[in-house]
């Protein structure tokens, strides 16, 4: 199995990547499924942390503000963006599911101590990506337009036989405005859920070049290098990508040998 490839487990824990099991610096993610009922409890520590609220509805506390039973779709493929609460560090919070939930943590290393805010759907910017068969559906969930120290989040669903994060890009170089270096998770979905997708991950030199067969609930890690995902035909897929860097900027650029896909009418 790819090491970049962390499979879906049975349980409250779904998966979950951390800086130390990446051997990188800055992401971190999980998700879980809780039943209705069940509370989850953590700390933030010196990480702020962004809850997306994928199915299900939940109730959020964090230090001294909480926000009842938010969350509105039964599935990511609705039409619909989700909710989320953005939390600093060093804050306690509880998760407790009103009804059967999944929920998302979203992480990264933080220094200012902001207020806790909730993030509603209806000031997260939905768009329109590509062309044809190239064609995506992406919402800016935590984009860099918002406040926050590191982190970067948006869920993008992309259609039966289409390509997605294509034509192959990157962003592992340091080169603001050209290109910044950031970190990135891809939270895989899959409707119907026995479904599957491709990710591959490569660097130029190849020094990194993993194909993945992709199922419901796995995480693809993108530690550097190009990292573009197919879909095979009777197959929808939905993905969380979390990114985190040095800077708080997504500038990529694409694989100079499909550059010329930009062009095509």
């Amino acid at each position: 199995m790819s090491p970049l490839l962390v499979k879906a487990r049975p349980g409250s824990t779904i998966v979950e990547v951390t800086p130390e099991s990446a051997g990188w610096t800055h992401v971190g993610f999980a998700a879980h499924r809780l039943a209705a009922g069940e509370p989850l409890h953590l700390e933030t520590g010196k990480r702020e942390l962004c809850i997306v609220v994928l199915t299900g509805t939940v109730t959020v506390q964090a230090g001294d503000q909480a926000w009842e039973a938010i969350g509105n779709r039964q599935s990511v493929f609705e039409e619909r963006s989700p909710y989320a609460v953005y939390v600093p560090l060093e804050t306690q919070v509880s998760i407790t599911a009103v009804s059967a939930a999944e929920v998302a943590l979203c992480s990264a290393p933080a220094t200012t101590h902001r207020p806790a805010r909730l993030i509603a759907p209806s000031s997260m910017t939905r768009s329109v990506r590509g062309k044809g068969a190239n064609t995506r559906y992406v919402c800016d969930i935590l984009p860099q337009t918002a406040e926050a120290d590191g982190l970067l989040v948006v869920e993008v669903v992309t259609p039966s036989g289409h390509s997605s994060s294509y034509p192959p890009h990157k962003h592992d170089s340091d080169n603001v405005p050209l290109e910044s270096s950031l970190e990135e998770t891809y939270y895989h979905r899959l409707n119907p859920e026995q479904g599957f997708a491709f990710q591959r991950v490569y660097t130029d030199d190849r020094s990194i070049d993993e194909a993945m067969a992709v199922e419901n609930h796995d995480v693809v890690m993108v530690p550097r290098g190009y990292h573009p995902v197919t879909v095979p035909y009777g197959y929808d897929s939905y993905y969380l990508n979390v990114m985190a860097g040095p800077q708080r900027v997504w500038h990529f650029k694409n694989d100079p040998a499909h550059e010329w896909l930009m062009n095509t009418k």
